[in-house]
């Protein structure tokens, strides 16, 4: 073939790759979505938050593992600095993160939860300032206060509505908040990491920490006879394993490998509006205008909070 064919040939295949990034971004992000509605499902089992992780976690282990060999391949071994690292953010990064959400998904709804969740870039830059003294512009401070005075709005209007106590839901958004900020500690800490172990490898290696970590919190705090539960639990923890946790971890890598991290990321606004629809659908979560308030204020924020933060 010829040069000048195989450069046509190449211009005609980079907007089929940007088209299959964006879709991968938008499945992954309703993917990451559908975690909290198969948790909202699942309780209406009678099961709590700790089984449910257990066997969410252990049914991913597998393909974390395989996940981090295959990444692994060919590559320097590991340190002890390294596995203590790996270590430290498994715990903290994802043990901790999921089980505070699970823990807090309880007494909220699952759109709630999600507005929490989206408001991670905002605390990974307060910690910044916190830790490293880094400057926030004030459009950034502004864009800020937007996103949270969205999340203040549904959940006052939650903490009315009387379908819930005040205190429960109040409780919930804590929890949830912490599974957010201990995600934000794994963010800021993991960068130097990823540039030594890599970003598959050490999600993989991460990730299998806290499989192991929920395993051994259900061994402890839990009698085995816990672990009978419904069948549809089972079922429901499967598919969160596999379509809400490993799937889009590899659906947004593969989307950040065609069209960037920024388009990935504001493609990942589809997360909370996909939660509010299937929370609609298939837990019969009202649609109300605070609801819809509160969720134009977040992605407005967030929106305009990280196009600050690229203009500086």
């Amino acid at each position: 073939m010829k040069p000048a064919q195989t450069q046509v040939g190449q211009a005609q295949t980079a907007p089929e790759s940007a088209a299959h990034g964006l879709v991968l971004a938008a499945l992954g992000a309703v993917a990451f979505s559908g975690k909290a509605i198969i948790v909202k499902l699942a309780y209406r089992y009678g099961v709590d938050a700790v089984t449910l992780l257990m066997y969410r976690m252990l049914f991913a282990l597998p393909i974390f593992l395989v996940m981090a060999w295959w990444a692994g391949r060919g590559q320097p071994r590991l340190s002890a600095r390294d596995w203590r690292g790996i270590i430290g953010l498994g715990v903290c990064g994802y043990y901790l993160a999921s089980f505070l959400d699970f823990a807090g998904l309880a007494y909220i709804t699952a759109g709630l939860e999600r507005l929490i969740l989206y408001l991670n870039p905002t605390i990974v830059m307060l910690l910044g300032w916190l830790l490293y003294g880094e400057r926030m512009g004030r459009g950034q401070m502004l864009a800020m206060l937007l996103s949270y005075c969205g999340v203040v709005l549904v959940f006052g209007m939650e903490a009315m509505s009387g379908g819930n106590p005040g205190g429960h839901i109040a409780w919930g958004v804590l929890l949830v908040f912490g599974s957010a900020l201990s995600y934000a500690f794994y963010l800021v800490y993991s960068g130097a990491m990823v540039r030594r172990v890599g970003a598959l490898r050490l999600v993989g290696l991460a990730t299998s920490v806290a499989s192991v970590c929920c395993v051994l919190q259900f061994l402890l705090a839990r009698p085995l006879s816990a672990a009978l539960v419904a069948p549809e639990v089972i079922w429901l923890s499967l598919l969160n394993a596999t379509a809400c946790t490993a799937a889009p971890v590899l659906m947004v890598m593969l989307a950040i490998e065609r069209i960037g991290a920024a388009l990935t990321a504001q493609t990942g606004m589809l997360g909370p509006l996909s939660t509010i629809v299937l929370a609609a659908w298939l837990l019969g979560e009202a649609i109300t205008p605070s609801m819809i308030a509160g969720t134009t204020l977040v992605l407005a924020g967030i929106y305009l909070f990280t196009r600050a933060g690229r203009a500086r």
